[in-house]
């Protein structure tokens, strides 16, 4: 089951947030999955299938450097298992919550991103639109 949709959701408690029930849908009943730095300052949550999957590649490189080791530094020292509770709630450290921007907001926008899902600090959300908007106008123009 892919991850779809984008959802307006609001902190109950500092990092405390509910998952909407389509995105915990597509966790397929686990009651936690990976959630790390992604790009674009994001932070992207992965089921554990889906976040080996995406790691994969990195953990199979032998002799890493450069740009490689600095994104396999960045992809695993922010990643972390996120328990989710009966009701859907969880808790997004400190340290993610400062990365995307969340830190003190009232509002996130989680958005389904078919491998995974993502989570955005909203304003930022709505600001990175008109850039995908342009890119998209930008390629049907060529």
């Amino acid at each position: 089951m892919a991850f779809l949709g984008e959802y307006l959701v609001s902190f109950t408690g500092v990092g405390r947030l509910v998952i909407p029930k389509k995105i915990r849908e597509g966790l397929r009943g686990a009651a936690s999955f990976t959630l790390s730095k992604g790009f674009d300052g994001c932070l992207s949550g992965y089921t554990d299938k889906d976040w080996q999957s995406a790691t994969r590649e990195l953990l199979q490189e032998t002799g890493v450097s450069g740009k490689r080791m600095d994104l396999r530094r960045r992809v695993f020292s922010s990643a972390i298992e996120i328990e989710i509770d009966t009701q859907g709630r969880t808790i997004i450290p400190l340290n993610l919550l400062e990365f995307a921007g969340m830190k003190g907001t009232k509002q996130a926008i989680v958005i389904g991103v078919g491998n995974h899902f993502e989570i955005w600090q909203k304003n930022k959300w709505e600001k990175y639109q008109q850039t995908i908007e342009e890119n998209i106008s930008r390629e049907k123009d060529t």
